[in-house]
């Protein structure tokens, strides 16, 4: 990677922005004992139905900022103690993602503040492991990696992983963070008010404060409040499982054609995806659920079901897919709505990822919300986030600040459309009835699907 970026400045330190939850217990010399237990593992369902039991949902808000859910890191390993005690006890470490980098690279295990947040084992107030989580979950925390603050340099690489990497020799190993907040900081969330949109496979919302907000609003939505890797900031992540997945459905199973002919004019499917749904020049007078796999916040519901509602003879193409893109926002309204009832201030969207390069869902968002949407020049937010760290853990910025200031650059403002809100408004109001009127036949669809019925 370092030689096709064609740079011959050398590289001076490095920081991982790495995804939460996962994680990997290893031996004394660094072996892996097991496989990893990756994020939405379910086979912890029954420790985290224990935590409910054992101490509720409010009080473990309260210590970790963690809305309970079964993907977090204390019920992997909690799973392993009591299924794998071999596994368990033969322990050096159970390490998460960036930690396991880190010792990989020569350097003490440590984790970062955010990161450690996501395993539901860190007390966020006092930034340090909880011993109330882990005293009840039968967890050492000698069994744990070192904390730090994000950008904080942890020591140099070894010689040996310099040699594999192609990296100079001395290059500085930092804690870098989750890669949601990451990707914030790469798009300039550095600030209340600012929120990112992340738009590929999956979307999330991250918006940036200055105090905790622990309040039921955002427990009882499922949205977590967790150190930022901003030293002085907060922050909540909403998602969406059916972000740009929907899209890619729609792709294959609907619109072939749009691939086949985009391969032949060299242009992606959803480049012409954005030409036919702009066809359509007003909102969708139909609803799209797009709970076509399970749902993200602020349900959680493993059971929901997408639907197409308000189908009629004269239903276009055209339609139909601007309403695809249009039901995706109608779910993360749901969760803005939820963030702002919190508190929690959303002035603007910086807008990255796949999502950010099409001009009719920017535009979308942008009425939907009822905000500007601006997209950036960085592509890969995250990654560049990361890179702030690592530049300011070896005194390259002098704060993240200045680091913002000379990468993170607005290319675009794209603002609501006052003429289209009242449509869109109308819309959505309906829109938020679908759910609860959908679930239970949706939950009855999936037990028929379950026992293959």
């Amino acid at each position: 990677a370092v030689s096709k970026a064609g740079s011959k400045d050398p590289v001076k330190a490095l920081a991982c922005s790495v995804q939460g939850e996962a994680v990997t217990p290893i031996d004394r010399e660094g072996r892996p004992l097991a496989n990893s237990i990756v994020t939405f593992d379910n086979r912890t369902v029954p420790q985290a139905e224990w935590w409910e039991r054992e101490l509720g949902r409010e009080q473990i808000y309260e210590i970790t900022g963690m809305p309970l859910h079964a993907m977090y890191t204390v019920n992997k390993i909690m799973w392993w103690r009591e299924n794998m005690p071999e596994v368990f006890e033969r322990a050096w470490k159970f390490l998460c993602y960036e930690d396991f980098v880190l010792y990989k690279l020569g350097v003490e295990p440590t984790i970062d503040h955010s990161m450690a947040a996501r395993t539901m084992g860190f007390d966020v107030r006092r930034r340090v492991w909880s011993e109330e989580i882990l005293s009840r979950a039968g967890i050492p925390v000698e069994k744990l990696p070192q904390t730090a603050p994000s950008g904080t340099a942890i020591g140099r690489i070894s010689d040996r992983a310099a040699e594999e990497l192609g990296l100079p020799k001395g290059v500085v190993a930092a804690t870098g963070g989750h890669d949601q907040p990451c990707g914030g900081l790469g798009a300039g969330v550095i600030e209340s008010g600012v929120c990112m949109d992340a738009t590929g496979t999956v979307e999330c919302l991250l918006p940036a404060f200055k105090e905790p907000v622990m309040g039921p609003e955002l427990r009882e939505g499922n949205l977590p409040c967790y150190p930022h890797v901003h030293p002085d900031l907060w922050v909540t992540i909403a998602f969406n499982f059916t972000g740009g997945s929907l899209l890619r459905w729609a792709r294959d199973e609907l619109f072939p054609e749009l691939a086949e002919r985009g391969e032949a004019e060299g242009k992606s499917a959803y480049v012409l995806f954005d030409e036919m749904a702009s066809s359509f020049g007003r909102p969708a007078s139909i609803l799209v659920l797009p709970h076509f796999t399970v749902t993200g916040t602020p349900h959680l519901d493993t059971k929901a079901k997408g639907a197409i509602v308000g189908l009629t003879l004269e239903t276009s193409r055209a339609e139909l897919l601007r309403a695809l893109f249009e039901g995706v926002t109608y779910e993360m309204r749901l969760n803005l709505d939820v963030i702002e009832r919190a508190g929690v201030e959303v002035t603007e969207l910086r807008a990255i990822g796949g999502g950010a390069k099409s001009r009719l869902w920017l535009g979308i968002k942008a009425n939907i919300f009822g905000k500007p949407i601006k997209t950036l020049a960085v592509s890969e937010a995250a990654c560049l986030g990361a890179a702030l760290l690592a530049g300011v853990a070896v005194g390259e910025y002098r704060s993240l600040e200045e680091g913002v200031e000379a990468t993170v650059k607005v290319v675009e403002t794209i603002e609501p459309d006052e003429k289209l809100r009242p449509a869109y408004e109308e819309r959505y109001a309906i829109y938020r009835e679908l759910y609860p009127r959908l679930k239970e036949v949706a939950h009855r669809l999936d037990d028929l699907r379950q026992r293959g019925a």
